[in-house]
């Protein structure tokens, strides 16, 4: 692996975190690559009348956060994402930085699983929160595959 852990080196209350300030290309970018073009995102028209007043980046964009720590830090590279519940808890606004953490709550060392939670913040304060299942690679497990491969 390149980066990130196996199963055996992973502890309850591990942290790991990554932060982005979301651009006017980020959501453009993003409505391009999902086909969200909800005038929300996309039209300030539209948004001004809207709850929020003004366009909002996509919740999911700021979800996106998450699986970047997750597949390249912790627990890294390898990982596998087999669940995620969201809540979203404020609007994401152009121009806000947005930092996902993700923590380890619980070990299944029988599944190599770990739970996690996921929360990703805008000036220290939560607008999105969660919890994610993963499939975390195992030093035994490769050893044992390469073992029966050769």
């Amino acid at each position: 692996m390149e980066e990130g852990c196996f199963f055996e080196d992973l502890s309850v209350g591990q942290k790991a975190s990554f932060g982005k300030t979301n651009t006017e290309a980020d959501i453009v970018l993003f409505a391009a690559v999902t086909g969200d073009t909800n005038p929300m995102h996309l039209n300030a028209e539209y948004a001004k009348d809207s709850i929020f007043g003004e366009r909002i980046a996509h919740g999911m964009l700021a979800a996106g956060l998450i699986t970047k720590v997750m597949g390249t830090q912790l627990p890294g590279p390898g990982t596998i994402y087999m669940s995620q519940s969201l809540r979203f808890r404020a609007p994401v606004r152009i121009g806000d930085t947005v930092t996902a953490i993700v923590e380890i709550t619980a070990l299944d060392t029988l599944k190599h699983r770990a739970t996690l939670r996921t929360v990703c913040l805008v000036k220290g304060n939560p607008v999105l929160e969660g919890e994610a299942l993963v499939a975390v690679p195992s030093r035994a497990a490769i050893a044992a595959r390469k073992e029966r491969g050769a």
